[in-house]
């Protein structure tokens, strides 16, 4: 073990047990993948249309949306901690509706209470894996939480063939349990607590989160809070003070480009994906005994067997990203990532084109979309897939994160619904290969971006982060004047 891990385990043991309530929205997100099929299928005993699956799908994201401002409102009021201990209960609602539903409606339902659930998460853990970490790790720590919810989506491709919807219900709610049982004994934020000017317990909760003298590092923090609390923050701060407006406008770019990539789509629907490649006549029998009429998968394998495989290289490659964000840093993961999902879901389109124009040129190809995927998958886990939640936890200053995570999150929320609802509506009324151009073209597009405005922020502090804003708002102020001037 060497002294960087000593110094830090304390950071990662507890940011690993804050993440396990991402990992519970994880398998919420995969869920729709093995259970979708099962649903559409002449063996479900809740018979689904196309339309209905699609609103399954869906429906959760849309309802993330709801959830961030009042998030925002108890993570200020009563703390990180308790907002997140609070955000398991619609997850733990959610399953339990699963386990008893009879109908399509008890399922929309059920994913109403985890899109509740979801937007609280996404909205508090950046918040919290951020404050309760060192210059050195944050970048890591705040990676473990899609690395989690990665892990909570390999667990449904892994499981969901091989049992009931019922049975991968019961089972995906002993994490939101687990979650509970652990964080409840783990510290609140000393940020928040110095914001409330409660120094005796922003030291012991800096303590339990750090190994040897502290003093420094705390008296480091009040000053940061008491520079950035002189004003207390409002939403419209947002907008009025200039280096926020900048970095409100760079983080939603870079989640715009993290959504109409296509992430949230190949996520949900992967065994729909690749069922698309198979004889339309034959049948598929999944390991829990469901049969169903879509064809087998590409070459040997079948389609939920590609799902796994793709899920294993979306989990390896996030631990990839986990090392690299605090060592190559994040604009350069950012960049190739874009590059990488930009050409890989142009060659899925290319190739879904000549399979439906003319499939004969293709027969020799069936590896490719396997091939094309899993190397999408690697480059978005990289960087798009996780980078972005850190630099929502870097650009803003402490009195006023929480109203533009809120900000981030609704939009997020609402971009990816868009991305789930049209890709089932597109793909019906124009085939799937003209969703994967339109991905491309977002990609590449994000990429000229990320590559223009996007600013390096690996191993900075915060304080050092707002200083680097503001001497590009004025630089950027000055060329401005001098154009008019010209």
């Amino acid at each position: 073990m060497t002294a960087k891990t000593r110094s830090h385990w304390k950071e990662y043991g507890t940011a690993l047990c804050a993440t396990l309530i991402t990992a519970t929205a994880g398998t919420c997100y995969g869920w729709p993948s093995p259970t979708l099929p099962y649903l559409q299928s002449p063996e479900s005993k809740i018979p689904t249309l196309p339309d209905e699956g699609s609103w399954i799908v869906s429906i959760m994201i849309l309802c993330s949306a709801l959830t961030p401002i009042p998030s925002a409102y108890f993570a200020d009021r009563f703390g990180r901690k308790t907002t997140l201990l609070l955000g398991a209960v619609p997850f733990i609602l959610g399953w339990i509706l699963v386990i008893v539903a009879k109908s399509v409606a008890v399922l929309y339902v059920a994913r109403m209470f985890s899109g509740l659930g979801y937007g609280i998460v996404y909205t508090v853990a950046p918040m919290y894996t951020g404050e309760i970490a060192t210059n050195q790790v944050r970048g890591a720590l705040s990676t473990l939480i899609t690395l989690m919810n990665k892990v909570g989506i390999l667990a449904q491709y892994c499981i969901g063939p091989f049992v009931s919807m019922q049975t991968l219900a019961a089972i995906n709610l002993i994490l939101p349990i687990t979650f509970v049982i652990t964080f409840i004994f783990l510290p609140e934020s000393p940020y928040y607590y110095l914001k409330f000017e409660q120094s005796e317990r922003a030291e012991r909760s800096l303590r339990n989160l750090r190994s040897g003298d502290i003093r420094t590092e705390l008296k480091s923090i009040e000053l940061n809070v008491q520079e950035d609390m002189k004003n207390r923050g409002t939403w419209s701060d947002l907008i009025t003070e200039a280096t926020n407006r900048k970095a409100m406008w760079i983080t939603l770019g870079v989640f715009t480009i993290q959504q109409l990539c296509g992430s949230a789509a190949v996520v949900a629907y992967a065994q729909v994906i690749f069922n698309c490649t198979a004889n339309p006549g034959a049948t598929t029998t999944l390991p829990n005994g469901t049969v169903l009429e879509t064809g087998g998968g590409i070459g040997p394998m079948e389609p939920y067997q590609e799902s796994i495989i793709l899920g294993c290289v979306q989990v390896a490659t996030c631990v990839l990203s986990v090392i690299l964000v605090d060592r190559v840093g994040r604009k350069p993961l950012l960049l190739l990532s874009a590059l990488g999902v930009g050409l890989m879901n142009g060659t899925i389109g290319t190739y879904f084109y000549f399979d439906h124009v003319n499939k004969a040129a293709v027969q020799q190809l069936h590896w490719l979309p396997l091939a094309a995927l899993l190397f999408y998958i690697v480059c978005y886990a990289i960087g798009l897939s996780t980078v972005p939640y850190v630099i929502i936890g870097e650009m803003f200053p402490t009195n006023v994160k929480l109203y533009a995570s809120c900000i981030a999150h609704i939009y997020t929320g609402i971009s990816m619904f868009t991305v789930q609802k049209l890709f089932q509506v597109v793909k019906d009324a124009y085939d799937i290969y003209t969703v994967f151009w339109g991905f491309s073209a977002f990609s590449l597009l994000g990429l000229v971006f990320m590559l223009a405005v996007l600013p390096e922020t690996k191993g900075k502090s915060f304080a050092s982060i707002q200083a680097q804003l503001k001497r590009e708002v004025a630089r950027d102020n000055a060329k401005k004047l001098a154009t008019v001037e010209y």
